[in-house]
């Protein structure tokens, strides 16, 4: 069972750029397909965006689309996302996950090992 521990958040001001990372360790992250969510306060978790276990293929969520993209370096058990200029409304722990199911689930139920979170807040 893979272990994930997501870093690079923090307080940033509008239209700043963030790179977040996602380490997995005791397994072979190869083997997933993860995924990015976020959860704003008061809100529910949402999905931003997954990547297939090789990283050839790549889905986002409509409202993500042109605003973030997801990598993996396997060979570094390491995947990330990247959000360039950030609102105010991106304000959310963001949360790494991976699953056996393959690529392109959308839903929280469908990943099964989850990271602790990194919290990303973005002053107007």
């Amino acid at each position: 069972q893979v272990t994930l521990v997501e870093s690079g958040g923090g307080l940033v001001q509008a239209g700043a750029s963030l790179s977040l990372s996602c380490v997995a360790s005791r397994g072979f992250f190869g083997d997933y397909a993860m995924a990015w969510f976020r959860q704003a306060p008061g809100k529910e978790r949402e999905f931003v965006g997954c990547i297939a276990w090789r990283g050839e293929t790549t889905y986002y969520a409509e409202s993500m689309k042109g605003r973030a993209t997801i990598s993996r370096d396997n060979r570094k058990n390491t995947a990330y996302l990247q959000m360039p200029n950030l609102q105010p409304e991106d304000t959310a722990v963001y949360y790494c996950a991976t699953t056996r199911l393959g690529v392109g689930f959308r839903r929280v139920t469908d990943y099964d090992t989850w990271g602790p979170g990194t919290q990303v807040t973005v002053s107007s």
